[in-house]
């Protein structure tokens, strides 16, 4: 197998909810395709929904893509504060779970202050301010 990578869908922020994981993570997109990209006589799209994300990537180490789109408003809403899924960093070094952690978490709901675990890992969880949940955890007896 490549990769793993986790896909988002928002209501219409995927672009401003990137530009704040790029802000932590760094990195540049790899691929921002919006609406309007693939309107045609086929898949006619409204002017509200014409600058919204139907894909967006940003890699994230060196095998790890985030990827994520806006929902259209045909679909109805998605809600993110339903969605008990987590997306898992690990990190390499208690600075970069710090770092990451307290950037992601900013503005958001922290479930579980970043610390040591009582299985031996640095690690916290939180839901971001976009009502995305994370687990940020370093291992120091992971090696690889």
């Amino acid at each position: 197998m490549k990769a793993i990578n986790p896909w988002i869908n928002f209501n219409g922020n995927a672009e401003e909810a990137f530009n704040f994981y790029k802000s932590v993570f760094g990195g540049a997109f790899a691929k921002v395709v919006r609406f309007r990209d693939l309107a045609n006589a086929g898949f006619p799209v409204s002017e509200s929904e014409a600058d919204k994300i139907i894909y967006i990537s940003l890699p994230i180490g060196k095998n790890n893509v985030l990827v994520a789109n806006d929902v259209p408003e045909i679909m109805g809403r998605t809600n993110e504060n339903e969605n008990r899924s987590k997306i898992a960093v690990s990190a390499a070094s208690r600075e970069e779970a710090d770092k990451i952690f307290n950037g992601l978490s900013a503005g958001g709901n922290v479930e579980g202050p970043i610390g040591d675990s009582p299985w031996g890992s640095y690690a916290g969880m939180f839901r971001d301010k976009y009502g995305i949940e994370w687990i940020v955890e370093y291992d120091p007896n992971d090696h690889d």
